[in-house]
């Protein structure tokens, strides 16, 4: 009966967009009692759940619209990658998001659907359990080699101490796997970060990539787009060509 309402929900899921009440707003980091990733409410409850994969697949349909049943997204940068994201970033977002913390309008229609703390902790563990696409969005400008080596020396400079060497992020800290994630995405999202358009950015996020120019975050999103996690990635597949 659930997979049955999900398949209908996502059959009328334009509809969903356009009919839905407008999200709620909760304070985010313009206001001076903003907490990053403070653990109460249906966050807290959802952390504390069990994931079930095979639930979560159900769970996930409502997503693959925009996500794609992969979790690939979209390389154009207008729906993210999330195949083998953390549970706990994955969950933080979707609860932020619901709360009116984060603000994503394409999005709060579908994530207020999961009003059971459960329904996050399944659908973030079968996201998390999916191969991350070899094949996603890169920056593709003549320049290409000259944008990933200024970004490297950004990157190890001041990210690789949160996000890891190969963009593996950290799971305990809600710092998101950035491996083979769209290169406009993460543009994009630097950006609106860098700008104070992200209310619920990490205020240390915050105050690192304040200063950044628009070419360095171009080149920044470069590096991190090409990076790749061993043993997270999926496997190329059988006859396919190569790009050039």
């Amino acid at each position: 009966m659930k997979k049955l309402a999900l398949a209908l929900s996502l059959a009328l899921s334009s509809t969903l967009v356009l009919a839905a009440p407008p999200a709620p707003k909760a304070a985010g980091i313009e206001s001076k009692d903003y907490q990053w990733a403070k653990m109460e409410g249906e966050l807290k409850e959802a952390l504390a759940k069990k994931g079930d994969v095979k639930r979560g697949q159900d769970t996930y349909e409502i997503c693959g619209a925009c996500h794609l049943p992969t979790g690939a997204g979209r390389s154009d940068g207008t729906f993210p990658q999330l195949a083998g994201q953390h549970t706990t970033v994955l969950i933080k977002q979707m609860a932020d998001i619901r709360m009116g913390l984060r603000d994503n309008p394409t999005m709060y229609p579908f994530a207020k659907e999961m009003t059971d703390p459960q329904d996050l902790a399944d659908t973030s563990a079968y996201i998390q359990s999916l191969c991350i696409p070899i094949d996603h969005g890169k920056y593709e400008g003549a320049d290409a080699a000259k944008q990933i080596a200024a970004g490297k020396d950004l990157y190890e400079k001041q990210c690789k101490e949160c996000h890891g060497a190969n963009g593996e992020g950290n799971k305990e800290k809600f710092y998101p796997v950035i491996a083979g994630q769209h290169y406009k995405y993460l543009l994009r999202q630097m950006t609106e970060i860098r700008d104070g358009h992200r209310r619920n950015a990490n205020p240390d996020m915050v105050k690192v990539i304040k200063p950044y120019t628009n070419d360095q975050l171009v080149a920044i999103s470069a590096f991190q787009a090409s990076l790749s996690m061993p043993g997270s990635m999926c496997k190329p597949k059988a006859g396919a060509a190569k790009k050039k």
